[in-house]
């Protein structure tokens, strides 16, 4: 028999169903029905241990918990014994399930989203559902917790007064390349997200375009095989034939040095590369006079040049 359940609530209101428990080091808690809305439940980037009481509460009082992969969100919930019913949410069922969310908040149900790990809408499609949520009159609840962004800025020993988080690099190599040229250029610390396949050819482009700058690698991030690498950036693009490549990555990089106001001329070639492969040599040059800090004519003589051998044409256009 199941001893009796303790409530985290002093007050008499009603519980709701007797399932609407989670159990912690075998001592089994009763949360109340959770508030009518979506409820946004960080859940943990590695170590199930992380989450946090108010979390497994509202996981344990919603009628429905939509998960970007069932199978990763059912770990967390055996784990705490949490019953709710799981429903799948990510990118490519969002626009049939979005509706059916909608219809279900609509009768009074309380539903909880979450990601695979961290805090939902950071990398993925959920604040689509949150907006039409909001325009549907529904209340929406944050329920904070784990951010593999801030774990990654707390440990990489690394100016944190200001950040800019980009997400995930593009992942062509010109694309890429452009992408970082233009956030060289950004007065603060940059995290990003990179997969396992392209964190080698990432740092070789980091160190290219940024230069001399600190950097910090966190690859899988509170989990057993955690790693940490705190190095300039071309020391760690210089290793990154060594790098185990299986996991998660993070990378963080320094803000530029006070004296970094002038672009160097291989990060120049790279910018004016990209941008001459989808536009003309005006519009390319304009962009690279804005991001360089060069003199328009040293960067338009350069541009003339790369466009003979990019497109084969005298770039007169």
């Amino acid at each position: 028999m199941r001893a009796k359940a303790s409530s985290l609530h002093n007050s008499d209101a009603t519980t709701g169903p007797a399932d609407r428990t989670f159990s912690i080091g075998g001592q089994v808690l009763t949360a109340s029905k959770a508030t009518p809305g979506l409820h946004l439940v960080a859940t943990p980037i590695g170590n199930l241990g992380d989450i946090t009481l108010r979390a497994l509460e509202t996981l344990a009082g919603v009628d429905i918990i939509a998960c970007e992969d069932t199978r990763i969100t059912r770990r967390l919930t055996e784990r705490y014994a949490i019953t709710a019913e799981l429903k799948p949410y990510h990118e490519h069922n969002a626009a049939q399930a979005r509706p059916k969310i909608l219809e279900r908040l609509a009768q009074g149900a309380s539903i909880a989203l979450v990601s695979d790990a961290g805090t939902p809408l950071i990398s993925d499609p959920g604040f689509k559902l949150v907006r039409e949520v909001c325009a549907a009159g529904h209340q929406v609840i944050a329920v904070p917790g784990p951010s593999s962004v801030l774990t990654a800025l707390s440990v990489a020993a690394l100016p944190t007064d200001r950040f800019f988080f980009e997400g995930f690099l593009p992942a062509k190599e010109h694309a890429r390349r452009a992408r970082l040229t233009e956030l060289a250029r950004i007065d603060s610390t940059l995290v990003m997200f990179e997969s396992g396949n392209r964190v080698q050819d990432s740092l070789r482009d980091l160190a290219a375009i940024m230069g001399a700058r600190d950097a910090a690698i966190c690859r899988e991030l509170t989990k057993l095989h955690e790693d940490i690498q705190r190095a300039p950036l071309a020391e760690l693009a210089a290793r990154a034939d060594t790098l185990e490549t299986r996991g998660e990555f993070v990378l963080v990089v320094s803000p530029p040095a006070d004296d970094a106001g002038v672009m160097g001329q291989d990060a120049l070639d790279d910018l004016l590369r990209a941008s001459l492969v989808r536009s003309s040599v005006k519009d390319a040059v304009a962009h690279a006079v804005e991001l360089s800090g060069r003199p328009r004519r040293e960067v338009y003589a350069r541009a003339l040049e790369i466009a003979k051998d990019v497109r084969g044409d005298d770039g007169e256009d």
